[in-house]
């Protein structure tokens, strides 16, 4: 994509970006003396005195907080703005579901739940722009929905008909990305290239906590900072890496890696929706500005398991997850717009008609897909055929074969 630039891009700032952003965090060594007999801060307390910075405009209670830095991005949201943020989560939420009940009932191979997430996705999809470029990995449900991709086109890879059910460049959204860490080279190199085009539009790169511990994500802040790319990278925290906990891959806050690659992070409270947009407009202007790449740690929970084929219960208990319930994102902004008479029972009511309708077309288009083709695994691996691939295939026929009655159904 090209797009002409009305203005030259700006030079790059100190990598200190917006005052505050980086905070002090946990997990830092503190002061050590030793020789004068001073007691040394050991890591583990240091952890516990210093708390990392979080951004929250609107508390678990529904109560909206002020913040000087960020108030003024979503200072002029009108009620019915608002009202439009719930409504995408509460209809993300009953697509995530439907799509869940699908897959354990055979009509999918695998789906990969958002179920929590839908602060942190909305917030951050909703504050781009239309020639804004979103690169995925596989679980931004409510992102392709604030780009306009239709739902159901997100199930035809789950399904195993195709490869990705919608053209990137129709809605700036690209395909999702099952390796992990990659989309975000792909999105620095894209950001360089719109760059060099003389573009004011920004690229938003999507990620989890634990592909932050990939050598891509490494790469991909070196060559954004390096090059000035206008690159965010979005990093959905949501506490497991599967079963891997966050304080095992790393021995500081996510958002504080930025600092040495010398550019500015900042840890927002993901399952609010109001400071996702506000910290992902800010971040993204400053990418539209020429003052470079972000890294946006929003810490959210993943209510539900790592996709389908994950049993969660194995390695994290029913408190946290209860605890985190009490956080959860529409809930939350739910309680303001009752409390700030921003909307009524006829609206919520409404939305749950529409709810269901949407379940329903889903639950129909869903069905209504060709059955995956199981031989196509076998084609193209190389180009003149295989003695082995022709092996496997015949293995996989007789396997499949196996299944038949005997009226060869």
């Amino acid at each position: 994509m090209s797009v002409e630039s009305s203005a030259a891009r700006k030079p790059r700032r100190s990598a200190a970006g917006k005052a505050g952003t980086t905070g002090s965090g946990t997990g830092t060594a503190g002061d050590a003396t030793g020789a004068t007999g001073t007691k040394r801060t050991t890591r583990s307390t240091a952890k516990k005195s210093a708390e990392p910075e979080l951004v929250q405009l609107l508390t678990p209670e529904g109560k909206r907080v002020k913040n000087a830095e960020y108030d003024a991005y979503v200072a002029g949201i009108t009620p019915d703005e608002l009202r439009g943020l719930y409504r995408d989560m509460v209809l993300t939420r009953r697509f995530d579901a439907e799509a869940t009940a699908l897959q354990r009932q055979g009509e999918l191979g695998l789906w990969a739940s958002l179920l929590g997430q839908e602060a942190a996705q909305i917030g951050s999809g909703r504050a781009t722009r239309e020639d804004d470029y979103v690169f995925p990995t596989y679980r931004e449900h409510g992102v392709a929905w604030c780009r306009g991709v239709d739902p159901t086109n997100l199930l035809g890879m789950f399904r195993g008909v195709n490869n990705g059910g919608w053209d990137p460049n129709s809605n700036n959204f690209h395909l999702y990305t099952i390796v992990i860490g990659s989309q975000t080279l792909h999105a620095t190199g894209y950001a360089m290239g719109i760059a060099k085009d003389g573009a004011d539009s920004a690229v938003i790169a999507y990620f989890g906590d634990g592909a932050s511990s990939q050598g891509d994500v490494a790469e991909a802040f070196t060559f954004s900072a390096v090059y000035n790319a206008p690159v965010v990278f979005f990093c959905q925290n949501n506490q497991w890496a599967i079963s891997e906990p966050t304080e095992k891959q790393s021995r500081v806050p996510l958002y504080q890696r930025a600092q040495g690659f010398g550019f500015p992070g900042v840890r927002v409270d993901g399952n609010d929706v109001l400071a996702c947009l506000a910290v992902t407009k800010w971040a993204l202007e400053r990418a539209r500005s020429g003052e470079g790449p972000t890294l946006i740690e929003a810490f959210t929970y993943r209510m539900g398991a790592h996709t389908t084929s994950d049993d969660p219960t194995r390695y994290r208990g029913d408190e946290e997850r209860l605890a985190w319930e009490a956080k959860d994102p529409i809930l939350r902004l739910r309680r303001f717009l009752e409390t700030a008479g921003h909307a009524d029972g006829t609206f919520f009511a409404e939305l749950e008609t529409e709810s269901e309708t949407l379940g329903k077309r889903v639950r129909e288009a869903v069905r209504a897909m060709p059955d995956p083709d199981r031989f196509a695994i076998f084609e193209n691996a190389y180009a003149d055929g295989h003695a082995l691939v022709d092996e496997e295939r015949a293995q996989f026929a007789a396997y499949q074969a196996s299944f038949a009655d005997e009226g060869g159904h």
